[in-house]
């Protein structure tokens, strides 16, 4: 990267919120990676700032609001020319990608998709239907928005293995297009992981996840009728704290401190309840991507028993630093198993160490990152005039999605400007 300018958009689907959500902290990896590299960075989103937005101008930010439908977003990112422009998530890329396309044609475009939507809704629609016709699913409205907006852009950030082979071998995507690139760790060190409580210092199991996600509401509400009174019966003095942003009041309403299910609320600090709890407890049923609770357990040293759609993307070929397992029934037993026999809790701890440094080390996918966008600043013409479909898929965006836009900033402007 050996431009001068080294100007970056981000734009994003929300302000990132680390301390609420995965996509938070995943949002503050790229942001630390591009500022490590010498990049101005301005950050602009749609959607309001509140007390949960993490502080940019620490790392020295820029920061702006911008409006869906308004020529002024043309104004800002012409004058701001920059040399890449990264969408947070599909959605924010089908609103401005073709305007950034209009106004700075030779900025690279890059999609963080966080996790797969389209296999995200495919999976929930299957649960809730209660059947196996995923493939079906897969072919949904979103799947057809999500796919579209990869094409085309230059390059997509994809989070886990699964879905980089999702999109290669079900939807054909080219491997040029994407990147594997996970959440992006240091290596934990003997020092650290000697600092972390142990097996005695630690009481009680816990979750945490924010509860607008759907996946994290099921998770929770399906643990407290199936599994939690089943290790009661074995465990009567056993505690589960469960710990999330923005929960509703039928979260707050599951409070039970006679049954041992505590309802907290946000936690200010993940790594500080994580290493309270002696076991981590996901039983998710549905979603994509990697579950950030997880991995933010193996950097606790919190052994966790989950599912193996929870366990998707994590561990690999690597054995799980506690239990895989998708029934109550099982669940519970390993839960009791792993939180009263220190041998084995042990064992899943050191598991989840290794882990994280041999799967999430951060600068094998750092410069991976780095060498593609060196790539791509070079050589952009050469890689745009080789995805014919990308090319297609913007000309009918600027025929359809442009001319709607455009329509919808006549409609809202006030009476007196209206060309009439």
């Amino acid at each position: 990267m050996n431009k001068v300018n080294k100007s970056l958009l981000v734009i994003g689907f929300v302000w990132p919120e680390p301390t609420s959500s995965a996509a938070g902290k995943r949002m503050m990896q790229l942001l630390t990676f591009f500022k490590s590299q010498g990049w101005s960075i301005t950050f602009a989103s749609t959607a309001k700032q509140n007390k949960n937005t993490a502080g940019l101008s620490e790392l020295t930010v820029a920061c702006e609001s911008i409006e869906v439908n308004d020529e002024s977003f043309d104004r800002f990112v012409k004058k701001l020319n920059p040399e890449i422009v990264l969408f947070d998530r599909f959605m924010t890329e089908e609103q401005f990608g073709w305007r950034v396309h209009v106004q700075c044609p030779s900025a690279v475009r890059v999609l963080d998709t966080e996790d797969l939507h389209l296999l995200r809704y495919a999976r929930e629609m299957s649960f809730k239907n209660n059947d196996d016709r995923i493939q079906t699913y897969l072919r949904s409205d979103v799947a057809k928005r999500e796919i579209a907006s990869i094409y085309r852009s230059d390059l997509s950030l994809i989070i886990s293995e699964t879905e980089i082979h999702l999109l290669h071998e079900f939807f054909k995507v080219p491997k040029e297009l994407l990147l594997y690139l996970p959440f992006l760790f240091d290596a934990i060190t003997d020092g650290e992981s000697g600092a972390w409580p142990g097996f005695s210092e630690r009481d009680g199991f816990m979750t945490i996840g924010n509860f607008r996600h759907k996946p994290n509401f099921d998770a929770v509400s399906y643990h407290r009728s199936d599994i939690w009174p089943l290790i009661r019966q074995s465990l009567p003095n056993a505690t589960m704290h469960v710990f999330g942003s923005y929960p509703s009041q039928q979260v707050n309403e599951w409070h039970s401190p006679d049954t041992g299910f505590i309802i907290h609320g946000r936690a200010e600090r993940v790594d500080t309840v994580m290493q309270e709890a002696r076991v981590c407890l996901a039983p998710l049923r549905f979603g994509a991507g990697l579950k950030g609770k997880l991995i933010d357990a193996m950097l606790s040293g919190t052994p966790s028993i989950t599912t193996s759609m929870g366990a998707e993307g994590i561990n690999g070929s690597m054995d799980w630093p506690g239990v895989i397992c998708d029934d109550p029934e099982t669940f519970a037993q390993a839960a009791i198993k792993i939180y009263t026999d220190e041998a084995r809790w042990t064992h899943a701890q050191k598991q989840g160490i290794r882990i994280i440094n041999e799967r999430f080390l951060k600068e094998v996918y750092q410069n991976q990152l780095s060498e593609r966008l060196k790539i791509l600043l070079s050589e952009l013409e050469f890689h745009r005039t080789n995805n014919f479909t990308g090319s297609m898929l913007m000309h009918h965006t600027m025929a359809s999605t442009r001319f709607m836009s455009r329509w919808i900033e006549e409609k809202n402007k006030p009476a007196d400007d209206k060309n009439v």
